[in-house]
């Protein structure tokens, strides 16, 4: 067998003994994911701990779900408290917005070690664009905690269960993370969908602005929210570090596809970002082996009834890891994405990002600093590159 087909071999292999499948716990709920963070292990929990989590919606619609996580823990967690209501400011909540979610009826849920579990419809009208604060309490939690690292969104913790509560005098302590909770839903209008943007600290936000919600796939919500386009749904499932091929920081992109992507409710489209840490990193991986990478993400993608748009890598001269041998194999990848026909529509972010005098090097405008993340102007640059209606999946 050759080396890049035994990189994807034990990549389907991870993904058929670790990942289990959305319905381990329930049936994936009817709807339009409205938010989405990927999951990662993150740690040991504590127990009698509460979380607000800010998160910021896309499309509008009733009847809002969340989706709670334990894809990495080793034994159930229970959660017996569990609200959502909308943001007056920090931690403190609109009054009389603030109410109980339930799960199958009941006031609390286990959700077992791997898997998911979606709360039941909350009756109501949940606005594009506006902050949804879910608090949860947890009386036994153990063991490895499920979560996304880095939210570029502050939330906030607590000890004891306070999650009735609106005033935000409990939740003094504040986070950088979001905990068990991974997805929202809301039931939209009639024909509209979603797009999951799958990537790596780029799409995660990393040198945007804290609290701003300016990553590429925020500013990409704004416009698809103006637009006439069906597609109004976008979840970003960035991780920083992440790599197609193999695990890292979090789950590849091959292995995390079904949980952090397919799995998601109304998604239309997935928006393929990803590639530059697997070459960076110098651990041998050569432009074939990412091209056979991509390769079996469209076949899985399109096997579900979806299409797939990939960018280019973008540029990253003057970060440290970049040498002339990672440049190269950089250069074969765009062109293979650029010109191989193989994927639904390609954006090409490196054409965006690059500096005119130097297409090795990212423009000094969008640069955040360190030569391989783009500051604000440059996330929202990326965003508006995105062919809104390659998005609609029409022909899939």
């Amino acid at each position: 067998m050759t080396r890049p087909r035994r990189l994807l071999a034990a990549a389907l292999a991870a993904v058929a003994l670790q990942i289990p499948p959305a319905s381990a716990a329930e049936n994936p709920p009817d709807g339009v994911v409205t938010w989405g963070a990927s999951a990662d292990r993150m740690g040991e929990a504590v127990a009698d701990r509460g979380y607000r989590m800010v998160v910021h919606t896309s499309v509008a619609g009733r009847d809002l779900r969340i989706r709670l996580s334990n894809a990495f823990g080793d034994r159930p967690v229970t959660f017996d408290s569990v609200y959502a209501g909308l943001r007056k400011e920090g931690a403190e909540l609109v009054r009389g917005s603030n109410r109980r979610l339930t799960f199958a009826g009941a006031d609390s849920v286990t959700v077992p070690a791997g898997a998911t579990v979606h709360s039941d419809p909350l009756p109501g009208k949940l606005p594009a664009g506006t902050d949804l604060v879910v608090s949860i309490h947890s009386p036994d939690a153990a063991g490895p905690v499920t979560g996304h690292w880095m939210a570029m969104q502050t939330s906030y913790l607590t000890e004891g269960d306070h999650t009735a509560e609106e005033s935000g005098d409990r939740w003094a302590a504040s986070i950088g993370s979001w905990f068990y909770l991974d997805a929202v839903s809301v039931r939209a209008a009639p024909g509209i969908g979603a797009v999951v943007a799958l990537g790596d600290s780029i799409t995660d936000g990393w040198q945007s602005t804290t609290d701003l919600n300016r990553r590429w796939p925020d500013y990409l919500a704004r416009r698809l929210q103006k637009s006439p386009n069906t597609v109004k749904g976008v979840a970003d499932e960035g991780i920083s570090g992440n790599r197609v091929l193999t695990d890292g920081p979090g789950q590849s992109a091959l292995n995390r596809l079904d949980r952090d992507v397919l799995s998601l409710p109304g998604v239309r489209t997935v928006f393929l970002f990803e590639g530059v840490n697997d070459i960076k990193s110098h651990t041998g991986v050569t432009a074939q082996d990412l091209i056979d990478g991509y390769r079996e993400i469209a076949d899985r993608v399109h096997a579900a009834g979806k299409c797939l748009v990939v960018s280019t890598v973008g540029p990253f001269k003057g970060w440290s890891e970049w040498d002339p041998a990672a440049e190269a194999v950089r250069q074969e990848v765009n062109q293979f994405i650029r010109g191989s026909g193989e994927f639904d529509a390609v954006t090409d972010f490196d054409r965006v990002l690059r500096s005119p005098y130097d297409h090795e090097r990212m423009l000094p405008f969008f640069d955040g600093g360190d030569h391989i993340h783009p500051n604000d102007k440059g996330m929202q640059a990326m965003a508006d590159a995105v062919d809104l209606d390659s998005l609609a999946c029409t022909g899939n």
